[in-house]
C-alpha cells in the first residue's frame, strides 16, 4: 500500500491509500475500509455493486445517500443520470471523496447527521441508502424504528425503496434479521440480499416496493478486477426469513 493522505478529524483518523497491484484507491477509517475504487471512481466492493444493481430495478432517478465514504456508489449512479445527494457527518469526507475518489462537484453534499438531515427536509426521494458507520458499527440512532419511520416518509409513497448495508460477522450473527424485524413494522415487502457461509461480510437490507427485485448482477465493471467483483456479486441471494411472532 502506498499512502496518498492522512487526515486527523474529530471522527478519527482517515487515511487515503493506493493498493500496488490494481491502482484502486482506499479509504480507512479507524482500522475500517469504507471504499476502494479504481481510476475512475468506480467502486470495487461488490456490496457497491450490488446496491447499484438492484437499483438499477427501480425507476429511481432522484437518491439520497446517508454516509458517504469515498463516495463512489455516488459517483457511480451520477453517471448514470440520477441524481444524488449525499449527507455525511464528517465534512473530511466530501473532501476527501472529490480529491481522491472522483466524486463529482456538482453533487450536492451536507454536512449533518442523517436523521437530522430527515427531520429538516420535507422532500420525497425515489430511494435511500443507508451505510453510514461509525467504526465497525452503524450509530445507534440510526437503527431505530424511529429513524425507519422518518426515512418511510421521506421516500416516495409509489415506488420508494430502503437499502442499508448490514455488516453481519457469520452466519450465526442475528443483527440482519433484528434490523429486518424493525423494518418490517413499517414496510409490508423487506427483503434480506446475503452471501451466506462468509464471515464479516456485508448484508444488504432491503424494504419498500423490492418484492420483484433480482439477485443483482455487475453493470459498471471496475478497471483490472472486474472478473473478481463479478464472482463475489454472484454470491449474494436473497434469503428468506420470517418474523419472529410467525415463528412457532
Amino acid at each position: 500500500m502506498i499512502r496518498l493522505a492522512k487526515f486527523h478529524s474529530e471522527f478519527g483518523k482517515i487515511e487515503v491509500l493506493r493498493a500496488k497491484n490494481t491502482g484502486s484507491v482506499i479509504y480507512r477509517q479507524g482500522g475500517f475500509y469504507q471504499s476502494e475504487s479504481d481510476i475512475n471512481g468506480v467502486s470495487v466492493a461488490p456490496y457497491i455493486h450490488a446496491i447499484f444493481g438492484l437499483l438499477a430495478q427501480t425507476q429511481a432517478r432522484d437518491v439520497l445517500m446517508i454516509g458517504c465514504g469515498g463516495g463512489s456508489l455516488g459517483t457511480m449512479l451520477d453517471k448514470t443520470g440520477v441524481r444524488v445527494t449525499i449527507v455525511d457527518i464528517n465534512p473530511t469526507a466530501f473532501f476527501i471523496a472529490r480529491k481522491y475518489f472522483g466524486l463529482p462537484h456538482h453533487i450536492e453534499c451536507y454536512v449533518a447527521d442523517g436523521l437530522n438531515f430527515l427531520h429538516a427536509v420535507r422532500h420525497r426521494y425515489d430511494a435511500i441508502i443507508l451505510d453510514a458507520y461509525a467504526g465497525g458499527d452503524i450509530p445507534d440512532h440510526l437503527c431505530t424504528e424511529t429513524f425507519f419511520e422518518l426515512a418511510h416518509a421521506r421516500l416516495d409513497e409509489t415506488n420508494g425503496c430502503l437499502i442499508s448495508n448490514i455488516w453481519a460477522h457469520n452466519d450465526r450473527d442475528q443483527f440482519p434479521k433484528e434490523m429486518a424485524e424493525k423494518l418490517s413494522n413499517i414496510w409490508t415487502d423487506v427483503r434480506l440480499l446475503d452471501t451466506p457461509g462468509l464471515w464479516d461480510r456485508n448484508t444488504l437490507l432491503v424494504a419498500g416496493e423490492v418484492e420483484h427485485f433480482n439477485a443483482p448482477t455487475l453493470l459498471m465493471p471496475p478497471t483490472d478486477v472486474a472478473d473478481d467483483v463479478a464472482r463475489d456479486l454472484e454470491r449474494f441471494r436473497f434469503i428468506p426469513w420470517r418474523r419472529s411472532e410467525q415463528l412457532v
